[in-house]
Parts: structure tokens; C-alpha cells; sequence
């Protein structure tokens, strides 16, 4: 596939995690670290975040779900209904399909606290007497994968720890931090 405007075309990364499970992602910036290269990436479809809404209080995150959980089936339900379709990948779950871009100044920000990150609701639905919310972040969602053999391996737990500090420099020198 070529394309004659190279700008037209972001190249994609499939990143797979220990699980096995696999995200496609946007390579964003290539930073080389200790000898090794890794990639800052973006995933192809939009995250989503899973919270459970409860009357009077907060959203709370659900941080991990089973890929078979019955919530994630009721989900995917609700979605089909707007032409979208709930993707259990690798890192986070993504919804695929053509998502409504709200207008900046139309979006009314959900404030949950959860490290201080702003969410958009784009479903809610009820699952046994539960209220569930499927959630966009509205920060820049980034992943960090090591570059080796040619595949793109998720960096996670205390290998994450151990660079985070490393990238942030790179990508702060560079002037692409915030």
C-alpha cells in the first residue's frame, strides 16, 4: 500500500501484552533508552474506561474486567445501537466505529476523580440493578512498547517504573511534553 502523501498515512504498530491479547496502535515518537528502542504509541480505536455509577457518589473505576464479563456483553449491546463496537484488546478496551466529535466548547466535563483525568460519558446503561458508564478519557491516552525483533511488547509493571522517568526527559528535550 503506498501512498503518495506521506503525511496521509500514520504508520501502525500491533503491541501485545502478557496476556497475549494485541491493540493496534499510532506510532507517535520512537525514543531510544538504555539500548533499547521504544515506541510511544496511541491506540488506532478510542479508549474507553469502565465505571460503575452509584447514586450520590463519584463514577468508580472498574480497573480490571474479564474479556467474558456479562457487564461487557450488556455493553456491547448498547454500543451496536450507535454503530460502535466494544473491542476487549490489549491495555484497555477501545470502541471501534464512527465516534460524534463533540464540538470543544460543547463537551461538558465529567470530573472523576481518578488522578485528577476528565472523562466524557459516551454510554451508561443498567446492568442487575447496577448503573454502569463506558467513559472517554479526554487526556491523551499513551502507551509505551518495546521495539525488538520486530514485534511491539507492551512495557508494564516495574519495567514501566524503571523507564518512565527516562522517556519523559527524552520526550521533555524534544519539546513534546506538556
Amino acid at each position: 500500500m503506498s501512498s503518495t502523501n506521506k503525511n496521509a498515512e500514520v504508520p501502525t504498530l500491533l503491541v501485545k501484552d502478557s496476556q497475549g491479547s494485541d491493540l493496534l496502535c499510532f506510532l507517535e515518537q520512537v525514543v531510544p533508552l538504555e539500548g533499547n528502542e521504544y515506541a510511544l504509541l496511541t491506540p488506532v480505536d478510542t479508549p474507553v474506561s469502565l465505571f460503575q455509577l452509584i447514586e450520590d457518589q463519584d463514577p468508580m473505576l472498574i480497573e480490571t474486567i474479564e474479556k467474558n464479563e456479562p457487564i461487557l456483553e450488556v455493553a456491547d449491546v448498547v454500543l451496536q445501537e450507535h454503530d460502535l463496537r466494544l473491542v476487549r484488546s490489549a491495555i484497555t478496551l477501545t470502541v471501534s466505529g464512527e465516534l460524534d466529535e463533540p464540538e470543544p466548547e460543547e463537551i461538558e466535563e465529567e470530573e472523576i476523580d481518578d488522578e485528577s483525568e476528565t472523562y466524557e460519558l459516551l454510554v451508561n446503561f443498567r446492568v442487575d440493578n447496577n448503573e454502569y458508564g463506558l467513559y472517554i478519557p479526554l487526556d491523551p491516552f499513551f502507551i509505551v512498547g518495546k521495539l525488538e525483533d520486530g514485534e511491539v511488547k507492551l512495557v508494564e509493571g516495574e519495567e514501566f517504573d524503571k523507564i518512565q522517568s527516562g522517556i519523559e526527559a527524552e520526550l521533555e528535550e524534544r519539546g513534546l511534553s506538556e
